[in-house]
């Protein structure tokens, strides 16, 4: 048997593992407090999936809900890090809906985005319009992800056979004849061995999981980089849309939260260290000219620690999977974020994988086919959006120096002169182009 290591090899602090009970915490306090119940770390699972964002979330807790054996290892100490993707998306919701989840997730905190426009000097432009989609959810909920991933795992680990692991990261796979069967990761200082019938790489874009197994990684566009940071939100000012303002050399994307606004502030791929030579001024200015409604709250962007990159580029693996792993979500695709289409991709390809392999999981093998299969349902769709982000990005979102991005594409302004199309973005926004659903004997 061989295990396949990274080339780097690193050592986490001590990690605070969500199976550790509070004192005097019980398994049935837990269960009403929605917290993961406390459990042992077992050395073989059927599932093992690396990285507990939304899709290892989802495809863990439809796995679970069939009886199917999962452990999720999260490389982080806990779900909150900061400007992640906070849209759920109709389709998200209609999945919750399915599991009798919905209503207990809209519970929480949130607000909810009907439209989304461009908004240019002298224009604005709605460019989706969620409120004329048929469903009982039109709209977006804005939700901070940690928030809606804690939701998952408190459900999840109702589960006597799934448990997930904080502060537990990959750092290698076991691979017998050319079949990984599972990983090898450091969990409290120790190195540790998971042997597994299924491991399913979703940690993201920077995939160490996709590193470890061999797949191949094909950039379609360099894409940008967007500096997020947050501001307060007043009463009075604008809500129930996501603009993205246009009218300078840089696009700023205005997002809901509630207690606060989150703006993106695109630059150029690869101008961070330039950018922030320059410091705060030139983005506070930006949001001056550009918003006006923000600007008494542009002076509280003082320092640069404010500020998180998000680097972003649209690529995806020729072949998600080999004899034993599967990778799906941005550590299959990485997606721009334009549309906030990232999280809804992710969780269909969940629910996609789920159609395909719980049988093949109840029955102990799961064989190349399969995997072929999660692919073939979903490649073929993630191809045509990236497609469409790539001609977004350079008619919107493409950055020059000296450039004024002022008007919406040339695609959008057609689809809004025909009244039979108009829906079309709103459509694809919430769905994709055809939405996966739960097949009926999982729910």
């Amino acid at each position: 048997m061989q295990v396949l290591t990274s080339r780097r090899s690193t050592v986490t602090r001590s990690a605070r593992s969500v199976h550790k009970p509070r004192p005097g915490t019980t398994n049935r306090r837990a269960r009403r407090d929605n917290r993961p119940v406390p459990t042992t770390v077992p050395t073989h699972t059927s599932v093992c999936i690396a990285g507990g964002g939304p899709a290892g979330m989802v495809l863990a807790l439809l796995l679970a809900r069939q009886g199917v054996d999962v452990t999720v290892l999260e490389a982080a100490h806990d779900f909150d890090r900061a400007f992640r993707g906070d849209t759920l998306h109709p389709a998200i919701l209609e999945l919750m809906a399915d599991l009798g989840l919905a209503d207990e997730l809209l519970r929480l905190p949130h607000t909810r985005a009907t439209h989304a426009r461009f908004i240019s000097p002298g224009e604005t432009q709605v460019i989706a319009d969620f409120r004329r989609l048929h469903t009982r959810y039109p709209y977006l909920a804005v939700m901070k992800q940690a928030r809606f991933l804690d939701f998952l795992a408190g459900h999840l680990t109702r589960h006597p056979n799934a448990r997930v692991l904080l502060g537990a990261r990959v750092e290698g796979l076991h691979e017998d004849h050319g079949r990984v069967t599972g990983v090898r990761y450091r969990h409290e200082g120790e190195l540790r061995d998971l042997y597994a019938t299924l491991t399913v790489g979703t940690d993201g874009r920077f995939s160490k999981v996709r590193e470890l197994g061999g797949l191949r990684l094909r950039r379609h566009s360099p894409g940008q980089d967007v500096l997020w940071f947050a501001l307060p939100r007043r009463d009075g000012d604008p809500g129930g849309s996501i603009d993205l303002h246009l009218g300078g050399p840089h696009c700023l994307v205005t997002t809901d939260h509630g207690e606060r606004w989150q703006v993106g502030f695109s630059i150029r791929k690869g101008s961070y260290r330039e950018a922030r030579e320059r410091g705060v001024n030139p983005i506070r200015d930006a949001v001056r000219e550009t918003i006006p409604w923000l600007a008494d709250r542009a002076d509280l962007l003082t320092e640069w620690s404010q500020l998180h990159l998000l680097a972003v580029e649209v690529a995806r693996c020729d072949r998600w999977w080999r004899d034993g792993l599967l990778v799906i979500g941005d550590a299959a695709h990485p997606i721009s974020p334009i549309g906030g289409m990232g999280i809804n991709m992710a969780v269909q390809d969940a629910v996609a994988a789920a159609n395909v392999l719980t049988g093949p999981l109840t029955r102990g093998r799961v064989t190349t086919r399969d995997l072929a299969r999660v692919q073939r349902t979903r490649a073929w769709q993630i191809a045509v959006l990236q497609t469409q982000q790539v001609v977004e990005e350079r008619e919107v979102v493409g950055i020059h120096e000296h450039a004024t991005i002022h008007r919406p594409i040339a695609l959008l302004n057609a689809l809004h002169r025909l009244p039979w199309l108009r829906d079309v973005p709103g459509y694809v926004t919430a769905y994709g182009l055809k939405p996966v659903r739960l097949s009926p004997e999982l729910r």
